[in-house]
């Protein structure tokens, strides 16, 4: 039999850039809690409220109004102007032509990179980082390059100068998160500044997440009254015809994380053809969804602002009970809603989740989850009550002063 007979014969796998990809060590160490008792779950990116009742209420009316059926591939045009008319009050003129909405962050991502990404094309990836970026360009049968922060005095910090080495003129994208999970890390103006001046010289594409823009606790980029509105954005740059793509979600900043519901920035010229992926791959976002995405836009600023100033306090609060432990290094990120910290035994991370889990019932999440340049720490999502934070911080004691 030959080489070909064996491969169209043989067992039927998917195809080898799918099994590949790294599966998700958050989850593996979440199914190691099924069945233990009382577990602490601080492993998955949301917050343990539910969404604003208001935003729910608008569902509910959108449903009962028989919001049911199936809309242009682009989304609604109400949420369409909603979205231009938000993110160009944070950064600059932006029109309902050059925005898409799509069914969920995720799937804004992977539609940015099926827009420009093929295969055997090269994409770089600043890491730590959300698998998802780092493995969506793989299934597309891209490569991969990985920069990596570094770790310091200062917590995170991007090595600007290694970045743009990497970036060489046969590179097809950029992959970028800011503020960032795991670390926090926020990309300041000038670094972004710097990146797309070489982006534009060697036609490299950028491809944005910046579902925690809003979710920022320092800097200048302030509504005027020194509180922070939104992270340095590359759509403060430029105009809105350069090769980046800006992605965001409802996820994050008004807690409706399982609506499925995001929106990307582009260039106009694009539409077309992200409609045409966009059919391909979800049709379109669900009507009533997107109506209740209306009201959390135009109606949501005050809890936006208010979620961001809980989520500070309690970083806060979880930095200053962390750091009483000895051997746990730890800084205050600025932005997200995640400490991504170093403890005893994370030089095997997963090993030590799982054990966390197993014996004190805390479920972090492994920092080699985020790549192997996460390996030695560990992830803290810390977007619930201080009483439970507090909760986990005694579990961590307790564990570590066994070992």
């Amino acid at each position: 039999m030959s080489e070909t007979d064996q491969i169209r014969h043989g067992a039927p796998n998917a195809r080898d850039a799918v099994r590949a990809l790294r599966p998700s060590q958050i989850r593996e160490v979440a199914n190691a809690g099924f069945g233990v008792a009382d577990v602490l779950p601080f492993w998955f990116g949301e917050s343990d409220r539910v969404t604003p009742k208001f935003i729910r209420d608008a569902a509910s009316e959108a449903l009962a109004a028989g919001a049911t059926f199936y809309t242009h591939n682009l989304g609604i045009a109400p949420l369409r102007e909603a979205l231009a008319g938000y993110v160009s009050a944070l950064h600059g003129q932006t029109s309902p032509e050059q925005v898409a909405v799509t069914s969920a962050g995720v799937n804004a991502l992977m539609l940015a990179a099926q827009l420009v990404v093929g295969a055997g094309d090269r994409v770089v990836a600043v890491t730590p980082l959300w698998p998802n970026l780092v493995e969506i360009p793989k299934i597309l049968g891209a490569g991969v390059q990985t920069v990596s922060l570094e770790y310091g005095r200062q917590g995170w910090t991007l090595d600007v100068e290694r970045l743009l080495a990497a970036l060489t003129p046969d590179t097809r994208l950029l992959m970028l998160n800011s503020p960032n999970n795991p670390t926090g890390w926020v990309m300041t103006r000038d670094e972004q500044r710097a990146v797309l001046e070489h982006c534009r010289r060697h036609g490299i594409w950028i491809v944005a997440d910046e579902v925690y823009e809003r979710l920022y606790y320092g800097g200048t980029h302030t509504d005027g009254g020194g509180t922070p509105r939104s992270a340095p954005s590359f759509l403060d740059l430029g105009g809105r015809d350069e090769r980046v793509i800006c992605v965001n979600s409802f996820s994050k900043t008004w807690l409706m994380t399982g609506w499925r519901l995001g929106w990307i920035v582009a260039p106009s010229v694009l539409m077309d053809d992200l409609s045409k992926l966009v059919e391909y791959n979800t049709s379109c976002a669900p009507a009533f969804v997107q109506q209740a995405g209306v009201v959390a836009v135009k109606e949501g600023e005050r809890f936006a602002a208010e979620l961001a100033a809980s989520l500070r306090a309690s970083r806060d609060h979880l930095v200053s009970a962390l750091a009483q432990i000895p051997g746990i290094d730890v800084k205050a990120p600025p932005g997200a809603m995640y400490l991504f910290f170093s403890l005893p035994g994370a030089e095997h991370s997963l090993d030590l989740c799982k054990a966390l889990v197993r014996e004190v019932g805390l479920g972090l999440a492994p920092g080699s989850a985020f790549g192997s340049e996460g390996e030695g720490f560990v992830r803290w999502c810390y977007a619930c009550d201080p009483a439970r934070l507090d909760q986990g911080v005694e579990r961590l004691r307790r564990f570590l002063a066994r070992r």
